[in-house]
């Protein structure tokens, strides 16, 4: 259990939150929550030590250990994926490196026979002998081969040693188990194993997330920071979100019946201050008029852009035809036949674990690649604007956001691009930062902007939701479903994916290069999932990519 009292954290003139009260026992996962630059991320470093706060105090129940999911993916490459997660039991991995260098020793003194009788009740007591099995299923669980066990951690791509990190927070059963965007880098099927997880683990989770349905499928607590307040909410993000807005809306009512009072106080002490038969009742409301508190009903900090795409023309019945496309990347196939018919009316995610192959269909369907055999025919009526995964190209220069948003503007007027930057949370001197300087979600509202800017009726958006708080990813969830045209979209966002489309598509493993097709239905997300045809076919076609693996 951990028991924060009277804490407080700012820096320099900046106070992030203060008079923190907060208990968080065992058997509950706590969901911390708030806009960017809130303090989520602060909060947990605090709890873990890694960051001192300014006053107050945190309490850990006696003899209960704290596990944070780190983020320095490069801290272990000299070290062995299993070690490394092994790793995250300090005193576990402490005992089992002084038992194997006390064995490793050619001249055994009676010493180390004693010490050795020592470590070896440590390491039964700690776990020692289950520790390897048990590393190797929480790997098994995250998507990792058996053969990657063993591998350094040097040797593995970005996506694995996420896996690997995770796998090190969670192994050995923590009391308390701290993390910071642990979906980050998963995808689908990880995060379910995930979320599994974490609604069977016995003990303490707090956890920093912007994947909504993550928040409400293992959350039991939502901690909202908010005007330098850290409030607790029983319930998953969808209660909170209820809550919160039927709070606001009553904050709203009550302010708005305050300012009509103060400007009727205000009138009637202009129109009577000097009246002498009226003076004492405009002093009197004067009185009235300074205890109205107006400061200090708040309504919210958060801040939500504005997301809404708007079609130039309407699209006609014929949109997009693929026909046996192929398509290959370092001697990998990505692409092998793979023909496709998009309708108008159609919102389709892509989903599944081939993700270098759906982000090949998009660059060549956007005429960012040329595909190595088969072709593509957009409709006459159809236009698209593409959200690349890697947008650094787009910000390669000095110009500010305000020249860099006209290249894409049909209005060249300054006002109308700075007014448009303004609805997308870029206010006053932000819109004139250069490019080349902004934070990853900085630099997705600026795509965002262009796509809004475009007219087009397809959207091509490959992982928009990377780098987006929740406020961003709710308004461009909500702009992607009121939108008339056709979306071709892929996330790791399963409210986001479930929210829009009306049509899944998955792209199967690829095995050695003999192409895995894909399976494609018209339904919900839920509903895909859920399909046990659609899981019959899954389950088939990763056996198939796993024996040809061997």
């Amino acid at each position: 259990m951990i028991t924060v009292t009277d804490l407080a954290r700012g820096f320099g003139e900046r106070t992030l939150f203060k008079d923190v009260n907060l208990k968080f026992t065992p058997g509950n996962c706590y969901g911390i929550i708030g806009a960017n630059g809130a303090g989520k991320s602060t909060f947990l470093k605090i709890l873990s030590g890694v960051v001192e706060h300014d006053r107050g105090q945190i309490s850990i129940s006696a003899g209960e250990r704290v596990a944070v999911l780190k983020q320095d993916h490069f801290a272990f490459d000299g070290y062995t994926v299993l070690e490394t997660v092994v790793m995250g039991y300090p005193k576990l991995y402490q005992v089992q490196k002084e038992r194997e260098a006390i064995y490793a020793k050619e001249d055994f003194s009676e010493a180390d026979g004693m010490r050795a009788s020592e470590l070896e009740a440590d390491f039964a007591e700690l776990g020692g002998w289950e520790a390897e099995a048990q590393a190797g299923q929480l790997l098994s669980g995250l998507g990792l081969d058996e053969e990657d066990h063993t591998k350094l951690m040097a040797d593995l791509d970005e996506s694995k040693k996420v896996r690997v990190l995770l796998a090190q927070a969670l192994f050995g059963n923590p009391g308390i188990l701290l993390m910071d965007e642990p979906t980050n880098g998963l995808d689908l099927e990880s995060i379910a194993w995930l979320e599994e997880f974490l609604i069977n683990f016995p003990n303490t989770v707090i956890v920093v997330s912007h994947d909504r349905h993550f928040l409400n499928t293992v959350c039991t607590h939502v901690c909202d920071i908010d005007y330098r307040k850290i409030t607790l909410y029983s319930g998953n993000y969808d209660f909170w979100y209820r809550m919160s807005r039927l709070l606001q809306r009553q904050a709203r009512d009550q302010l708005k019946k305050r300012e009509e009072k103060a400007r009727e106080l205000k009138e009637f002490i202009q129109r009577f201050a000097s009246n002498a038969s009226k003076s004492r009742q405009a002093t009197s409301r004067k009185k009235v008029l300074e205890k109205l508190d107006l400061e200090n009903i708040t309504v919210t900090s958060r801040k939500f852009p504005y997301v809404s795409f708007k079609s130039e023309r309407e699209i006609g019945n014929n949109v997009l035809r693929i026909e046996k496309l192929h398509y290959a990347s370092e001697n990998l196939t990505l692409l092998n036949d793979f023909s496709l018919t998009v309708n108008r009316g159609d919102k389709i995610a892509f989903v599944g674990t081939e993700h270098a192959s759906k982000t090949a269909l998009f660059d060549i369907i956007a005429k960012v690649k040329n595909p190595e055999g088969g072709v593509y025919y957009w409709g006459q009526t159809a236009s698209f604007s593409y959200f690349p995964k890697d947008n650094s190209a787009f910000f390669d220069s000095d110009i500010s956001i305000t020249e860099w948003l006209k290249q894409y503007s049909p209005d060249q007027d300054d006002t109308y691009v700075r007014s448009f930057l303004g609805r997308m949370l870029f206010s006053g001197d932000e819109a004139l930062k250069p490019v080349n300087v902004l934070s990853g979600g900085e630099k997705v509202r600026c795509m965002l902007s262009r796509m809004m800017l475009s007219g087009a009726n397809v959207l091509i958006l490959d992982e928009p939701t990377n780098h987006l708080d929740l406020e961003a990813i709710t308004s461009l969830n909500e702009g992607l479903d009121a939108f008339s045209g056709v979306v071709l979209f892929n996330s790791h966002d399963h409210e986001f994916i479930n929210s829009i489309a009306n049509r899944i598509i998955e792209i199967l493993p690829q095995g050695n290069g003999a192409g895995g097709g894909y399976i494609d239905r018209m339904m919900a997300f839920d509903s895909y999932l859920a399909d046990e045809q659609v899981k019959l076919l899954r389950a088939e076609a990763y056996h198939h990519a796993e024996r040809l693996k061997i």
